[in-house]
């Protein structure tokens, strides 16, 4: 992923989420600029903190970086709730789905 994507993908996750970037910054405890200087393209964060912005996300950082996933937050939320289903409900769920898909 190159730096503008990188910034790019912040600025859209952190939107999903309904959160200023001085919130943000401030929550993963930086200064009330850091966010916006990150998705403006002028830094970029270290390591430590690029996990801080995921779990702020509620995301992974694999898909953080999985741009065809355009709501990662919501998908890992979904997935949680698909798993305490039993395999009749789950059948049924995906025939909904693949029906949902084909429209």
């Amino acid at each position: 992923m190159r730096a503008e994507n990188f910034a790019l993908r912040l600025a859209r996750l952190r939107t999903q989420k309904g959160v200023s970037a001085r919130d943000m910054s401030l929550s993963i405890g930086q200064n009330a600029s850091y966010i916006n200087t990150i998705e403006s393209g002028k830094a970029l964060p270290s390591l430590t903190v690029f996990f801080y912005i995921c779990e702020y996300l509620g995301v992974t950082p694999r898909d953080f970086f999985d741009e065809d996933i355009k709501n990662p937050e919501g998908l890992n939320s979904l997935i949680q709730d698909l798993s305490q289903l039993d395999d009749s409900q789950l059948q049924s769920l995906s025939v909904i789905v693949k029906g949902l898909i084909k429209k």
